[in-house]
């Protein structure tokens, strides 16, 4: 997902360090909040950065993309024609993650709902020009991307078969994204290029300056929520499915608890689908203290 995750995310890559430091913060976008990143991580003369390596190059970037979208397009599918009544996986209106509700859907048209970058496509050419130039994520070069780079990314690897079993299966493919209203053709051009098919804006592309919350994409979920029945989101960051994850005041250990139990730990894979992402985000953040346990520090004798 692309600019403005909160506190530290959205696609708009950033963070251009030489050394083998902490990943960086990139210069905050004027409608963003600062956003994570390895894009200049351990940078050589002719290698991007190992997050880089992995997610765009891997062979394993590639299975885990497919598998997950594989896993979404069965789960969708199934739903889809299940004879039980359909509820929405858009948190409702006043709930929360530690007490989540969800609402019926009645007789509305079955959608999914994907962010774009790094969940629907790989942004290879904004990428590696970032990566080659050693640059922090520039609002101004993001803005020239939305605009022309129609061609240059790609689908995600399983993405257009899962597109192809979900319409199929009666079931409307929506993006929730934080590109900008601006540049809403750029964005369509940029998805059609990629083999997802039409999107239109205002229908079934919805972008930052749909709503008034900037860069938060709850206001955009619950207005898609209010038109359809969203059976399944996927999506890069914890932001794509509720803003509540990108408190300011999480810590990165109270971060992943509230992901991983209570209600919500049972939606991964059962309406949530998250995508791999190790080069940008909210996920790229923390000291040593936040990631290893006081009590497993080891060294040698």
């Amino acid at each position: 997902m692309m600019r403005g995750l909160a506190f530290a995310a959205g696609l708009m890559l950033a963070g251009c360090a030489s050394t083998q430091s902490a990943p960086q913060t990139a210069p905050k976008p004027p409608s963003a909040d600062v956003i994570a990143s390895q894009v200049g991580e351990k940078p050589t003369p002719t290698s991007p950065p190992a997050g880089q390596q992995w997610l765009y190059g891997s062979a394993e970037g590639a299975v885990a993309s497919a598998q997950v979208y594989r896993a979404l397009a069965s789960y969708v599918r199934a739903v889809a024609i299940s004879a039980a009544p359909h509820r929405q996986v858009v948190l409702a209106e006043g709930s929360t993650l530690a007490a989540p509700r969800f609402d019926d859907c009645g007789d509305k048209p079955l959608a999914a709902v994907f962010d774009a970058d790094e969940t629907l496509i790989w942004n290879l050419g904004a990428m590696r020009y970032f990566a080659e130039q050693h640059q922090d994520f520039d609002p101004a070069v993001w803005d020239q991307w939305e605009k022309t780079g129609t061609g240059k990314a790609i689908a995600m690897p399983g993405v257009i078969d899962a597109v192809k079993v979900m319409r199929g299966a009666g079931v409307t493919v929506i993006v929730n994204t934080n590109r900008t209203a601006a540049n809403a053709k750029g964005s369509e051009d940029t998805l059609r290029a990629a083999g997802l098919g039409d999107f239109k804006h205002g229908e079934t592309l919805f972008l930052m300056g749909d709503t008034p919350d900037g860069a938060s994409k709850d206001g955009r979920r619950a207005l898609i929520a209010s038109r359809w029945c969203v059976i399944a989101m996927g999506g890069d960051q914890l932001g794509d499915f509720a803003q509540a994850f990108n408190a300011r005041d999480l810590s990165v250990e109270g971060r992943k608890t509230l992901a991983t139990s209570g209600p919500i730990a049972d939606l991964w894979g059962h309406g949530w689908f998250l995508l791999s992402n190790p080069v940008y985000g909210p996920s790229i953040r923390g000291g040593f203290a936040d990631i290893f346990p006081s009590d497993k520090q080891w060294e040698p004798k």
